[in-house]
């Protein structure tokens, strides 16, 4: 038989020559279907070209979450088990739309910080502030991922490029103890005074974080002074930011004890031996707030200006060598958003007859840390550092601050990070901003550094003071007849406690920029 088109050849010696032409053509034509199917990347045993040419390491910190830096404006949020439902607000003119903000069942503590100064009237005493809820529509992210964690692409706005990673490792228990105890430090705010209100157990105290590739040296006071010989530095922020001074404070009161040089507005401690200077302002938002009518917003309403840094301590700076900046839950009160003069959004606040919001709290938050970077490292006249601490997590468990949320009984770190979707979101907006302002602050981009916190201490639901917030011997502490816990402080720190290794951190952030030693 020959082949369609063909006409056999005559003979033996033909046939064979036929044979022939046949198994190379086929030889030629498998050859041919092998290379083009290397070019493809189709599939081979074990790997294909494609696949050899495209593989990376996986990522170190075990997920792979990089921001678009042109589309960021909407944040993926991990939901929890039980689906997260969307909040009311409640007030008379709230909106339908809730401008993608958080769910108070996922939402962190939001106090409204306790506060003596005249810089934010409304900063009286230790009222909770109103939760923020979610957006049903926000959508889901896949399991221990991190909107906007910095990851091995991004490590050129990170504080330790070239260094070892201050923030990778993990927490070990250690025997020397903490660094001052609760009777050694006479400052410590009586809420974070967990010892001195009956807290039973004490290895809280005792955990240090060790990053992975090399040590955090135990803080050493008198090392620290003789560094900042003559320097301010000075904590900008919430009432997080006041936890962490009390906490630097305490450290080096150990050391000497400095002389009170405060006023109303500035808490101003003095180290006389070296001049060294310890400042904490109140500020809010870390941007412009008024209470005066704007627009739509009326008068007594908490207005934000996203776009103007706040004036508080923007015009001090020039006095500043070292500024650290903690901001993020106040996002959570009850305000309205200024941007270019107009009114484009809230928090549980939202006239119905006004129309979608321009921008939700979420937004807000990140605009408002790009506003304040972008300011600290263009002014000329500020010539020290800004070190941006991330965002402070919260331990609530079964609701929050005001749906019976609990951290009672936590008494070691967790082995794992659970999952918050309001710290989650926050913190991937923050960072996002900051890789703004380093982009637009440009040659004087190495006046910001990232201080990334947010997933080492989310391990610590045991550093929180819980219900042991106050003196009193007959507080209630044990959950009641109808197994409501009472209520909780799972957002700040106790004092002794994780907040300590904070300061550390700083430590040495501020060691490696002054002494130029990056190892």
């Amino acid at each position: 038989m020959s082949l369609p088109g063909k006409k056999a050849p005559a003979g033996a010696g033909g046939i064979r020559r036929w044979l022939s032409t046949v198994v190379l053509s086929a030889l030629a034509l498998l050859l041919a279907l092998v290379v083009i199917s290397l070019s493809l990347g189709s599939p081979l045993p074990g790997a294909s070209i494609h696949e050899y040419l495209t593989v990376r390491p996986s990522d170190p910190k075990g997920y792979d979450a990089a921001i678009d830096g042109n589309n960021d404006s909407t944040i993926a949020v991990p939901l929890s088990e039980k689906e997260l439902q969307g909040g009311q607000e409640p007030l008379a003119a709230r909106s339908d739309q809730s401008g993608g903000t958080l769910n108070s069942s996922e939402a962190s503590l939001n106090a409204r910080e306790s506060d003596d100064t005249a810089s934010d009237p409304a900063a009286v005493g230790n009222k909770i502030l109103d939760p923020v809820v979610l957006d049903d529509a926000t959508p889901k992210i896949e399991e221990g991922t991190i909107p906007g964690a910095p990851d091995s692409s991004s490590d050129s706005q990170r504080p330790d490029q070239g260094t070892c990673d201050l923030y990778r490792g993990e927490w070990v228990l250690d025997s020397s103890g903490p660094l001052y105890t609760n009777n050694s430090c006479p400052i410590i705010t009586q809420m974070q005074n967990c010892q001195g209100n009956g807290r039973p157990d004490k290895d809280y105290e005792a955990w240090r974080w060790k990053p992975e590739q090399c040590v955090l040296p135990r803080f050493d006071g008198s090392k620290f002074l003789e560094l900042m010989r003559g320097k301010t530095l000075a904590f900008v922020g919430d009432s997080v930011a006041r936890n962490q001074m009390e906490s630097l404070l305490c450290i080096l009161w150990q050391v000497e004890t400095p002389v009170n040089r405060g006023s109303r507005k500035w808490n101003r401690w003095i180290f006389r031996s070296t001049s060294t200077t310890i400042i904490r302002i109140w500020s809010s938002w870390l941007v412009h707030r008024s209470s005066e009518a704007v627009g739509i917003a009326p008068k007594g309403l908490d207005k934000v200006f996203l776009d103007i840094a706040d004036e508080t301590f923007m015009e001090h700076i020039p006095t500043f060598d070292v500024l650290v900046l903690s901001s993020g839950h106040w996002f959570a009160k009850r305000s309205a958003y200024i941007l270019n003069g107009n009114v484009v959004g809230g928090q549980l606040w939202w006239p119905r007859q006004a129309g979608e919001m321009q921008i939700n709290n979420i937004d807000a938050f990140g605009i408002s840390v790009e506003t304040c970077l972008t300011a600290l490292a263009t002014n000329p006249n500020f010539t020290g550092i800004a070190v941006l601490r991330t965002f402070s997590p919260d331990h609530y468990e079964g609701g929050a601050w005001n749906t019976g949320g609990s951290c009672t009984g936590k008494v070691k770190p967790l082995d794992e990070v659970v999952r918050n979707g309001f710290t989650d979101t926050m913190y991937g907006k923050q960072v996002a901003s900051f890789r703004k302002a380093v982009q637009n602050s440009g040659k004087h981009s190495s006046k910001l550094k990232l201080m990334d916190i947010t997933e080492p201490f989310a391990l610590r639901a045991d550093g929180h003071p819980g219900p042991y917030r106050s003196p009193d011997p007959n507080k209630k502490t044990q959950r009641g007849p109808d197994g409501k816990p009472p209520p909780q402080d799972c957002l700040h720190w106790c004092m002794p406690g994780p907040v300590d290794t904070w300061n550390e951190m700083l430590f040495e952030t501020i060691r490696r920029e002054f002494e130029g030693d990056s190892s």
